[in-house]
């Protein structure tokens, strides 16, 4: 078994999707709770403040990438934008923390963890840009084998309506590589996820499935192109931007 066992083993998780809170968050907690299938979030309104929260839902959303539906306007929009990866990491994370998003959860904690996670290899971008090579919108998310945990998105609504989207679909494609078992993890589903082809599974098949995509080779984001020149669009919708964060 690949799975981390930093939490204990599942059977001991309550039946709920908060599995457990800690003072203590840092890079290394982090990537140990992916391999275990948990992940971070703060709890704000909760009384703690400053504790962190780790989830794993009993109820996990996934995207199964043979599955992706793909509607002939998202087709459309697709060819409007320059789809990279890990071009302007911390332009997408700084949109996607926008503390003028309703629901926001990035706090300067996280901006910090996952910037340095990026630098170790192990969170990567994911952009969209305009022909004039303004940043329209992306996502960022966690990789770990064949494992991708999509974190957040945004889009610009001046100049890039779809732009989430289409940097999602452009991930799609990216992991769609041949190698059998990648899994791309939504957390929960959403109806605009579910549109898109998002299931839920229950935790113990997550965990299943997140075991054999921790022993497949990396994805490679170099797959994606550059686009030039690169200038932030800066501005993030307002979609709900709690969990998940890919919705």
């Amino acid at each position: 078994m690949r799975l981390s066992t930093v939490f204990g083993p599942e059977a001991t998780w309550p039946a709920q999707d908060l599995i457990a809170m800690s003072a203590e968050f840092d890079a290394d907690l982090v990537a140990e709770a992916y391999r275990a299938g948990v992940f971070p979030m703060g709890l704000p309104e909760s009384g703690w403040p400053d504790a962190m929260g780790w989830w794993s839902p009993v109820r996990r959303g996934i995207l199964p990438l043979d599955d992706v539906r793909v509607p002939r306007s998202l087709r459309k929009s697709a060819k409007r934008y320059v789809v990279t990866a890990d071009q302007a990491f911390a332009e997408v994370i700084a949109a996607c923390a926008d503390p003028r998003r309703p629901g926001g959860w990035i706090d300067p904690r996280i901006v910090g963890v996952y910037t340095e996670l990026h630098t170790l290899g192990l969170v990567h971008s994911i952009e969209a840009w305009t022909p004039q090579g303004d940043l329209a919108g992306g996502l960022y998310g966690v990789s770990l084998g064949g494992l991708f945990a999509g974190e957040s998105m945004f889009h610009d609504p001046r100049i890039g309506r779809d732009a989430s989207k289409v940097a999602l679909v452009g991930l799609v494609a990216l992991m769609n590589d041949g190698v059998e078992g990648r899994l791309l993890d939504v957390q929960w589903v959403t109806d605009h996820l579910a549109s898109l082809g998002a299931v839920e599974v229950d935790r113990p098949d997550y965990l299943r499935l997140l075991d054999e995509a921790l022993s497949l080779p990396p994805i490679d984001f170099s797959g994606l192109g550059h686009a030039e020149p690169v200038r932030s669009g800066g501005v993030p919708d307002g979609s709900p931007a709690r969990r998940p964060r890919l919705g």
